[in-house]
């Protein structure tokens, strides 16, 4: 009921820190136009608190902005401020300086975690109560944790949840959104407060559970799965537009509300892919967030956009709304790659170690995502010997004297090194691949966690060269390709884009293998030529007229250049319907 009517809630997924600030307005104008009426999004902590006690709301940051630009747009807005997101974000949303304090217990009734969470929603509940329906904003829901009872059954700190954002304001209603099933709904639910679900099929079956367990509730679907998130190494989720607006009807048809989960999936800029865990691996997470949404990640309307809005609009959603045109793009091109410092010589050029017996982690270096270069001087007597990394998160490159010996990762953590009676310079690359953002593993930390052992001998004595890549300023990439000789295979490389206008465009890297890249010093993301991701997404913000230069960090093997693509290339597509069976 909305002001003692009844209202049926029509909502997309939109997550402001994966569209760049200049394209929210035209983002919200595409949700809106799909026939909803709100748009809901999560609030990622360690995005706004990336170091602990510096917690900001500016630029990129602005929520403020980003509610008020919905409400222009006739949106209403839902938030879900966690602290716990999943949102396959990095570690979950929770702040790896939080989660990697010794002893540290997340999403629980720990009090040394309430306190951090209370400390936080000081500075961010009140931004979001002053935005409130009743004091004339557009926020008319806020959600209590997320899917709880996917991962845990301390009620107790849910409970303290819920009481925490009626402390500082939150007045309107308040809802819990957990998996279908009754284990998931038995833990994660709050007793007087709305009872949600997050699913991607089966709606009557959703529907009748929810009204079995909570007859006076109203059903809503606060995440309907109309697309999927990719892994490297993996296939490329897709969802027919077909079956996605079956489903819809299906939700609607039961007399439910819906949020769309994505409705615009946009991109995992910078360092910020979070990860899952099988059980048996680790499942990094792509740099593109498309997630097959019906608007596209680069802004399109797809086939999925007009087959939902076909759906969404019957009820009586907002009708009459102009359908934008899809975004220019820059015109096919071919930038040739000058190299630049090598490898190993550039990494250790751009800062100076720290030292310590044993290899550090990156929590105890105080260092969040991208790479360590361990160093150590073993010695080795003549013949081979095994090598073996304890604790790998998540990948390491390993070089001996400077010639690469293997690539270990935490399920084959072990190569041979060959010696001769004498020292060598070991060296271990190692790379933050993307936190667990779901399940047991949430808040693991990264780096070498245990030693590193020739034999049976653990091998004392390390350097670290921190190297945070998302830290790093324009000018620290502009100084980079020039602070040693070039590699012949790895390292530093630049490429120039000379533009009148920029325009989105689309990013392919032939011949390359695993690295990084830069653009005017922002960094745009991973690739990996292990796909299924081929194309990074380049907004034209991040471009300006006159010349740009575009920065990559190979750590596997150059290519020749840079290929500008008039469209996506996300991988060859697989359908897939999650189903909790």
């Amino acid at each position: 009921m909305r002001d003692g009517r009844p209202h049926r809630v029509l909502s997309g997924s939109l997550h402001y820190f994966r569209v760049h600030p200049d394209q929210w307005e035209d983002r919200l104008r595409r949700v809106a136009a799909l026939g909803l009426n709100t748009v809901d999004t999560y609030v990622p902590w360690n995005f706004h608190e990336h170091t602990r006690g510096d917690v900001r709301f500016d630029g990129w940051r602005d929520l403020d902005r980003f509610v008020r630009l919905a409400q222009r747009t006739e949106l209403d807005v839902i938030v879900r401020p966690g602290p716990y997101i999943c949102a396959e974000w990095d570690n979950g949303g929770l702040p790896a300086w939080l989660t990697g304090r010794p002893g540290m217990r997340p999403r629980t009734s720990y009090p040394p975690f309430l306190e951090a969470v209370g400390r936080w929603f000081d500075q961010l509940i009140p931004r979001v109560a002053a935005l409130q329906a009743r004091n004339g904003g557009p926020v008319v829901a806020v959600q209590i944790e997320n899917e709880y009872g996917s991962y845990g059954d301390d009620r107790g700190y849910v409970r303290w949840v819920r009481d925490a954002l009626v402390a500082r304001g939150i007045t309107e209603l308040l809802y819990t959104a957990d998996g279908p099933t009754p284990l998931m709904l038995d833990a994660g639910t709050v007793p007087g407060e709305l009872a949600a679900a997050t699913f991607g099929s089966r709606p009557a079956e959703a529907a009748a559970l929810l009204r079995a367990r909570r007859p006076d509730e109203p059903f809503l679907c606060a995440e309907f799965w109309n697309g999927w998130f990719d892994h490297w190494g993996e296939e490329h989720h897709v969802r027919s537009a077909a079956d996605a607006a079956d489903t819809v009807a299906g939700i609607l048809d039961a007399g439910g509300s819906v949020s769309l989960y994505m409705a615009h999936g946009g991109t995992n800029f910078g360092l910020w892919s979070g990860a899952n865990h099988d059980g048996d691996r680790l499942q990094p997470t792509v740099t593109s967030y498309d997630s097959d949404a019906p608007v596209a990640e680069h802004g399109a309307l797809t086939p999925k956009f007009h087959a939902l809005r076909e759906k969404l609009m019957a009820p009586g959603a907002a009708a009459g709304r102009p359908l934008p045109a899809d975004p220019p793009l820059l015109s096919p091109r071919t930038l040739p790659v000058t190299r630049g410092a090598a490898l190993l010589d550039g990494l250790r050029a751009t800062v100076e170690p720290v030292h310590a017996p044993t290899p550090l982690s990156f929590e105890e270096l105080g260092q969040s995502h991208g790479l360590v270069l361990y160093t150590a001087h073993p010695l080795l007597p003549p013949g081979t010997h095994p090598l073996t990394v304890t604790g790998l998160h998540d990948r390491a490159q390993v070089f001996a004297d400077g010639v690469p010996v293997a690539v270990l990762d935490r399920e084959t953590a072990s190569c041979t090194l060959a010696g001769a009676g004498e020292r060598v310079r070991l060296e271990l690359l190692v790379e933050n691949q993307g936190r667990v953002n779901y399940g047991p593993l949430l808040g693991q930390g990264k780096g070498i966690l245990g030693g590193v052992r020739v034999d049976r001998r653990l091998v004392h004595g390390w350097s670290m060269h921190r190297l945070p890549l998302d830290a790093w300023t324009p000018q620290d990439l502009a100084r980079a390709p020039s602070l040693a000789a070039p590699g012949a295979a790895t390292g530093f490389a630049t490429a120039s884009l000379v533009l009148d206008e920029p325009a989105d465009t689309f990013l392919a890297l032939p011949g390359f293998g695993k690295g990084f890249l830069w653009v005017n010093g922002a960094l745009l993301g991973r690739y990996w030529k292990i796909g299924p991701q081929r194309t990074l997404y380049l907004p034209h913000p991040f471009l300006r007229a006159g010349r740009n230069t575009l920065t990559l960090l190979e750590l596997e093997h150059f290519g020749d250049a840079v290929v500008l693509r008039d469209g996506p290339d996300l991988g060859p597509p697989h359908e897939f319907v999650e189903t909790f069976d």
